[in-house]
């Protein structure tokens, strides 16, 4: 089964034509501004080798960060109406409360507070206000937002509410895209309230993007379906990720990841990505990224949903390195590398000319790789052995020593050993480790929910249960699905010992 996995960042786009696990051809391009042209680039050098026909591509994937990089750099976004569903409790904080005010400034609609919602047993807290939410209805529509989210108190558990209100908008305001809080999962209110903002504010970005994508594979003739991978190593139909973008959020790690486990053979491993301007850290379990289990930030706004448990430090292939007095970073030269960097004619000494000068690397003539300093290099070795030594001892969670597979494009820089370290991994294609990550991923469902006097085996075979149908909706073959975790937490402090339930389940793509 043919496969095509690409990874569009900010600096570079990698490809990767796949025949089930062998890799046919890779390219690493400079990613351009309009998304389409540097995608069909790609597509036309993993397709060059055809004899004139189009080849039986089952599925391309694509990994992006635009919609991470949207939020950080704060560009475009969309305003968003803000309706929060739990009156008269969930008021003392309003929506946004704390976001910077740089991007609060950028997404910021009008914000209306409803009576109804659910306490965490399923007891209402009070009616829904059905007028209340047609005139706030009447009022986005005047408004002329496009975009809202709603957040109702406990969704998760009972979405009856947030159904109600996003039927009431459809029928008020037909135009206008909207996220549900209970899409996006997990217990926490201003949390779940936060990602469900930024969703909508990535709604029009997503349908956007998700289009240029498609244009760029139908100009290459592909019939095959399009995928987005997202932020737990798995992906989703490209229509799933115009509704959900911020599930894509941390897809340019974990892809790589996805791919480090696939060229390596190892399950269980810390992962070391190193780009041009950062080095990702991440920790395999099983063959995928551990989840964060706390909130996460993103651009500055705290969320609560699936995202990777990754640690990124400024240490890259472009990282500049200072002779008087010694330092190293924080800035890069990032994509201008090739421009800068000594070792290509340029002014400025960077972590490549260190690996250039130590034999890490072949690039470049021999005068100019000889006019790098060498104690200069050697001292910048030393400082990568220590920076990169803290960072793995920052993603262990025991002292014993695990595994390390070196991907990106500056994998050269990372020391052949390391402190806690039983051995360093360096495959074959690194530097496109992403877009293989992208090209085998799986589909993935997950369901998290509260039970509240259901004994522990019921309650977890119901939450089964439904990542199974999520997995199903998703495009997973019912008989390749298998469990990726469980877990069961009883809630303390409570009435009534309820128990939270979490299960991820994963499957190969059906067809």
């Amino acid at each position: 089964m043919k496969r095509i996995g690409i990874d569009v960042g900010g600096t570079n786009t990698d490809a990767v034509l796949l025949d089930g696990s062998r890799i046919l051809r890779a390219i690493k391009s400079p990613t351009t501004a309009d998304v389409t042209s540097g995608v069909r680039a790609a597509l036309a050098h993993v397709l060059a080798d055809s004899d004139g026909t189009t080849p039986d591509v089952r599925a391309v994937m694509i990994g992006t960060t635009h919609f991470t990089n949207a939020v950080i750099e704060r560009r475009g976004l969309s305003k968003v109406a803000v309706i929060r569903i739990g009156l008269p409790a969930a008021s003392s904080i309003e929506p946004m409360a704390d976001w910077p005010e740089d991007l609060h400034r950028a997404v910021a609609g009008p914000v209306f507070l409803l009576h109804g919602g659910h306490e965490f047993d399923g007891r209402p807290i009070a009616a829904f206000d059905r007028d209340a939410m047609r005139r706030a209805a009447e009022a986005i529509r005047d408004s002329g937002i496009a975009a809202a989210a709603i957040t109702a108190v406990f969704s998760p558990l009972i979405a009856d509410c947030e159904r109600e209100a996003a039927a009431i908008l459809a029928e008020v305001a037909p135009g206008v895209s909207v996220t549900l809080s209970s899409d996006l999962g997990r217990i926490g209110l201003i949390e779940r309230e936060n990602a469900t903002i930024l969703n909508s504010a990535l709604h029009g970005l997503a349908r956007r993007t998700v289009a240029a994508f498609r244009q760029a594979i139908a100009e290459t003739g592909l019939a095959g379906p399009l995928y987005l991978t997202q932020n737990d190593g798995t992906v989703m139909r490209a229509e799933e990720a115009e509704r959900f973008p911020v599930l894509c959020f941390a897809s340019g790690p974990t892809n790589s990841m996805r791919g480090a486990h696939l060229l390596s053979g190892l399950a269980d491993a810390v992962v070391l990505d190193v780009g041009g301007t950062t080095t990702d850290a991440g920790m395999l379990q099983a063959g995928f990224p551990r989840q964060a289990n706390t909130q996460v930030d993103i651009g500055g706004v705290r969320t609560f949903f699936r995202m990777p448990d990754v640690v990124a430090i400024a240490l890259g292939g472009g990282t500049v390195v200072r002779e008087a007095p010694f330092s190293v970073g924080p800035d890069s030269v990032g994509f201008r590398l090739l421009e800068k960097a000594r070792i290509a004619g340029g002014d400025t000494l960077t972590l490549t000319d260190v690996g250039v000068r130590l034999g890490l690397l072949e690039l470049g003539d021999a005068q100019r790789r000889n006019a790098i300093p060498l104690d200069l290099s050697e001292a910048a070795q030393n400082w990568i052995g220590r920076r990169l030594a803290e960072l793995v001892d920052r993603m262990k969670t025991s002292g014993a020593d695990l595994p390390v597979i070196a991907v990106g494009g500056g994998a050269f820089l990372v020391p052949d050993h390391l402190p806690g370290v039983s051995q360093v991994i360096k495959v074959e294609n690194a530097g496109v480790a992403n877009a293989v990550g992208a090209a085998m991923s799986q589909v993935s469902g997950e369901s998290d929910r509260v039970f509240y006097g259901v004994p522990r085996e019921e309650a977890i075979a119901e939450t089964l249960r439904a990542a199974r149908e999520q997995a199903v909706a998703a495009g997973a073959a019912p008989d390749t699905l298998a469990v990726l975790d469980v877990d069961d937490t009883p809630m303390s402090y409570i009435p009534g010992d309820p128990l939270r339930v979490r299960v991820r389940v994963i499957g190969d793509l059906a067809g």
